[in-house]
């Protein structure tokens, strides 16, 4: 009977001393994401004109009023609508820090040519508050999912096509490879899509120099910080912002910053090679030969090393807003209606 008293003794030590060990461990751990989360934060970019002035400056004259659909949790988040055929509609999905009123060039000329577009302000861009968050990770796909939804009664036995543009084009591939939500539409044009911050395609930016530009200002330490948290099932801070772009401050569309569940949903994901594979729909993809984000060899090679049949048009001498506010860019995305 003494013996086992003595065995249990020892054992409730070793026990305690375990606990003990675990305990710090545990307290380091969180005093370390803890720090990260609170300071490794990153100073916002300088404003990238030649990004961002090609936006400011379209003519606006015929744009539509906003419109509202409810999506599943009961929000209201707007979407502007260019009416036309019955029978072919585009949905277009604006880029990173933006809104539905960058694809108006774009859209004004597909209505033009006798294809509806309907074209939303994702959540948290445009005329949804707050700007740059949202409520979990994949309720942007959830919302597009109800936008189609809601306005497929109003277009029987139409052809359906998702056009995005740079993170927005990223996002769609997402969209895309997802089942059954990437089988509601038909097809996919991607137009200079911003795959990830990491892929070859992105070009590394150099300082001083014009020919490229960096997007986006990442809190690195707080992404990092927040991925752990998410990793243990917490959730409570990833409202925090984790990315700065380099837009005006004094026009009220734009975004920003992104929250850290944001920065996860608007674009593809981690492995966005594998959603390229995924993609059953027919897809095609154009970007500029000029592009300060993008090297569009790279990016040829990226798609068409996944799936060789998705065409990937490359348009010389032109940039990354030159694809949404030049008029060659615009017939030649059009052209891919007919």
């Amino acid at each position: 009977m003494l013996l086992q008293v003595y065995i249990v003794h020892l054992m409730t030590r070793y026990l305690k001393r375990i606990v003990s060990g675990v305990c710090v461990s545990l307290l380091v751990y969180g005093a370390i994401v803890a720090g990260l989360i609170a300071f490794g934060t990153a100073k916002p970019p300088a404003v990238a004109p030649a990004i961002t002035k090609p936006f400011a400056e379209i003519d606006t004259q015929a744009l539509p009023e906003l419109a509202w659909y409810k999506a599943r949790d009961g929000a209201l988040l707007s979407y502007r609508e260019y009416r036309a055929s019955d029978t072919k509609v585009a949905v277009l999905l604006h880029g990173s820090a933006g809104s539905g009123v960058d694809m108006h060039p774009l859209a004004l000329a597909l209505q033009r040519a006798g294809i509806s577009a309907l074209v939303p302000d994702l959540r948290g861009h445009g005329a949804n508050r707050p700007h740059g968050d949202i409520r979990y990770v994949g309720q942007l796909d959830d919302d597009l999912t109800d936008l189609i939804s809601d306005k497929k009664p109003a277009f029987v036995n139409s052809t359906w096509t998702i056009l995005g543009f740079s993170s927005g084009a990223a996002f769609a591939l997402r969209f895309a490879a997802e089942s059954p939500a990437g089988q509601l539409v038909d097809r996919y044009v991607l137009i200079s899509p911003y795959l990830r911050y990491d892929a070859p395609s992105v070009r590394k930016s150099e300082p001083g120099s014009t020919a490229t530009q960096s997007w986006a200002s990442a809190s690195v330490g707080r992404i990092a910080g927040l991925t752990m948290l998410s990793q243990w099932g917490v959730h409570i801070c990833d409202g925090l912002p984790v990315l700065a772009f380099p837009v005006p401050e004094n026009i009220d569309a734009t975004t920003q910053t992104y929250s850290w569940r944001m920065f996860r949903n608007f674009g593809a994901e981690d492995d966005y090679l594998a959603d390229i594979r995924r993609t059953v729909r027919p897809m095609q993809v154009f970007v500029g030969g000029s592009d300060e984000l993008l090297d569009a060899r790279k990016l040829q090679s990226e798609f068409q090393s996944q799936r060789p049949n998705v065409q990937v048009s490359i348009l010389p001498s032109l940039s990354h807003s030159d694809m949404l506010t030049r008029a060659d860019a615009i017939r030649a995305i059009v052209a891919t209606f007919n």
